[in-house]
């Protein structure tokens, strides 16, 4: 098996609306903010070579969007899912299986396109299986009014309609685990790789950088901030047992970190690349 970060851009966001009810003066420091108030995230994805298949996990933004939809977010930098994956030596119509930690439109909307005519959507990746779960699915395509404008039907119904879309209902997929949490949205995944000896989490928006591990910083986002406290305290204290290696899908600075027990709870140990660890 072989495992490759992809970054596939970077967005940005509004700091309080990503740290809650955690006050700027103390976010700030990890996560310093514009003269707009907005902060500067990734969107990255992880690619697992093993055997035949070839399995994306998440795949950012894309670009179908309209500019109106994409001035509220600030797209910048060189990076792109499709070039990144060329410069690994990897085509589009190669990718076997997309795994979708959950549907928000930063997490799935690289995976419909446009058509060259720019009249009707196509996979981006004509040849894969679209994993989900029955019961985000489920919660996605009925969306309530809070997450509507993340819920997007052009990202997820193209997938149905398309006979791309597979469910993965028993936490467990090919050759991963993953945990199901619900404080973020309904029924989220977030992968356990056991690769060259050490876990791999893929933390998605239960985690979505080194600045939220102090359990009381929730995301605005969060449809239910007190599960997601109980959620991550449960997680971070296992992490930090196990020495858990996290991939972080939206940190901008720290690829990875690994965690420690302290008087305060569980806090940074050491950031750094997947590539310092893993060659």
């Amino acid at each position: 098996m072989k495992i490759y970060p992809i970054n596939t851009g970077n967005f940005k966001l509004d700091g309080g609306a990503m740290f809650g009810v955690v006050p700027k003066t103390i976010w700030q420091k990890t996560n310093p903010a514009d003269e707009n108030n907005m902060c500067n995230w990734s969107i990255r994805c992880l690619l697992i070579e093993n055997d035949n298949k070839l399995i994306l996990i998440d795949n950012g933004i894309g670009n179908k969007q309209d500019e109106k939809f994409f001035s509220h977010y600030y797209l910048h930098g060189q990076d792109t899912l499709e070039g990144n994956l060329k410069k690994l030596g990897f085509g589009l119509d190669e990718i076997t299986d997309v795994f979708l930690t959950h549907l928000h439109f930063d997490h799935c909307g690289g995976g419909i396109s446009w058509n060259k005519e720019h009249t009707k959507f196509e996979a981006t990746f004509k040849n894969a299986n679209y994993w989900t779960n029955s019961r985000h699915w489920k919660w996605a395509t009925e969306p309530n009014p809070r997450e509507k404008a993340s819920f997007l039907k052009e990202n997820i119904l193209p997938m149905l309609e398309l006979g791309q879309v597979k469910y993965t209902d028993k936490e467990q997929f090919n050759n991963f685990d993953f945990l199901l949490v619900d404080g973020h949205t309904d029924a989220m995944m977030i992968p356990h790789i056991q690769y060259q000896g050490k876990t791999v989490v893929f933390m998605a928006d239960l985690l979505p950088s080194v600045g939220h591990i102090p359990l009381p910083y929730v995301m605005g986002y969060d449809t239910r901030p007190l599960i997601t406290i109980e959620e991550k305290d449960k997680f971070l204290k296992l992490a930090a047992e196990k020495e858990y290696i996290l991939f972080f899908e939206h940190d901008s600075i720290n690829e990875c970190c690994t965690l420690q027990q302290t008087e305060k709870g569980v806090r940074l140990k050491e950031a750094f690349k997947f590539s310092d660890i893993f060659s």
